[in-house]
């Protein structure tokens, strides 16, 4: 979908356009005035349009000036401000760090510390570009942000009401507000919120994000990437979404999208080691062959297996066994010996015979498929401690894992910690799209709850 990542990441919607003129950028970077936040907005629109390229090249020559000597305020907020709306916060923070007077240039460096992880660096700059009259209901709500990020959410939540009677009205508002709910666990009602921060301002980015990731969570994909290319509509982008985006676009086999991402991430932050290794996985993906053939007969079986035995010809005695041995599919009759069958109440060779001969109408056959790691009941080791017997039938979806580690885990029958822990490193590997990054997450996952991968 190349089109569609050039448009998240490079244009405007034309409603978006401001009536005022475009910015000249030559101008605005070499001013000695103070900044507005008009300006700071009008930077961040043209910072998504054909200037982009000029601004890069102007930033680029005042931090060679910076780095040169140039000791002027007024460069460092106007060179700070221009590597943050590029989304380069190291650089940003290095430039930034030495400002003082310029009200905007804090409240940017304040953005830009959010994002580098340090609140509470970040909320005693957002109080000082409030002293120096930039927006104090604006700067009250990402200081609100910020103390929340540090851990500290009733005294977030505390300021959030302080201001709530001017700032009710704002996107942002509500935005602070989702995220105090998200982070006590009332996740129905920090969307609620996001949402209304959304309806507020279409493009708020912060709240576009929160929506798609909690989309993912709940295996909504389309909405997940649809939300999170339009958080992605305006600078400064944010990696998070980059690099979530790219992983929705490598799940969806749209390797080009992805990569897409993953080398803009990569360019914003050169260091990313995430972003370097899903690159190399996807190399990795493009490098195998693909049987188109082979691919539409795993489809079929797949159909097949699936398919209810209530929708064949049984004898009530055989599908009264069935039932009560929860074999609910001509699926699970491959996932099962003759033994296992014949051990059921009021199952016998008469019955036995009757299934054999269903199964081989279709191609099939008891217990062909009893090599595959598929339960479903519980895993009971007499060997293993409560603790350790009740982590084994833990939930995978309890290990947090990312939407690729969990895809692999659907693609795999995998559904809980001990039939994960059964598995080799290399069966994990020959998964589709299941590649070096994710086995590492789920060795960091396992070992965070004491376990770990057979062989391993």
């Amino acid at each position: 979908m190349p089109f569609v990542i050039a448009r998240i990441c490079v244009s405007q919607e034309a409603n978006e356009v401001p009536s005022a003129s475009p910015l000249s950028i030559k101008e605005f970077f070499e001013s000695d005035n103070l900044l507005t936040l008009d300006q700071l907005q009008q930077l961040e629109y043209a910072a998504g349009t054909s200037q982009l390229t000029e601004i890069r090249q102007v930033v680029g020559d005042l931090t060679r000036r910076v780095e040169a000597g140039e000791k002027r305020e007024s460069v460092l907020a106007r060179a700070g401000v221009g590597a943050y709306v590029l989304s380069r916060q190291s650089q940003a923070d290095r430039l930034l760090a030495a400002v003082s007077s310029d009200g905007v240039a804090l409240f940017a460096h304040g953005q830009c510390l959010t994002s580098l992880g340090r609140p509470d660096e970040a909320a005693v700059r957002f109080e000082a570009a409030s002293r120096l009259g930039v927006d104090p209901v604006g700067c009250a709500l990402r200081r609100a942000g910020a103390i929340r990020a540090a851990g500290r959410v009733d005294e977030a939540e505390k300021l959030l009401r302080s201001v709530a009677a001017s700032a009710a009205s704002r996107a942002e508002y509500s935005f602070q507000m989702g995220c105090i709910w998200a982070d006590r666990g009332d996740s129905l009602t920090a969307v609620e919120y996001f949402e209304r921060a959304v309806d507020m301002d279409p493009h708020h980015s912060r709240a576009l994000f929160w929506l798609a990731a909690e989309n993912a969570l709940r295996g909504n994909d389309e909405e997940a990437v649809r939300l999170y290319e339009r958080s992605l509509s305006r600078p400064p982008f944010y990696i998070g979404a980059l690099l979530n985006l790219g992983l929705l676009y490598e799940d969806r086999e749209n390797y080009q999208a992805a990569a897409f991402c993953f080398r803009r991430v990569r360019e914003y932050d050169p260091n990313n080691q995430f972003a370097e290794l899903y690159l190399k996985d996807i190399e990795a993906t493009q490098g195998m062959y693909y049987d188109e053939d082979h691919a539409k007969q795993e489809a079929r079986m797949k159909q097949l297996l699936g398919r209810p035995v209530t929708d064949f010809e049984l004898s009530v005695r055989s599908r009264n066994c069935l039932q009560a041995m929860n074999i609910i599919s001509l699926g699970d009759l491959t996932e099962v010996s003759e033994q296992e069958l014949l051990a059921g109440k009021n199952f016998g060779e008469t019955s036995l015979m009757e299934i054999r001969e269903l199964l081989q109408a279709h191609g099939l056959r008891i217990g062909q498929n009893l090599h595959k790691i598929h339960s479903r009941e519980h895993i009971v080791d007499q060997s293993l401690s409560p603790e350790e017997q009740a982590m084994m039938n833990k939930l995978v979806t309890d290990l947090n894992l990312s939407v690729r580690s969990r895809k692999c885990m659907s693609r795999l029958n995998i559904q809980t910690v001990g039939q994960l822990c059964q598995r080799t490193p290399d069966e994990l590997l020959a998964s589709r799209n299941f590649g070096v990054t994710s086995l590492n997450e789920i060795r960091e996952k396992l070992k965070e709850v004491g376990m770990r991968l057979r062989n391993d």
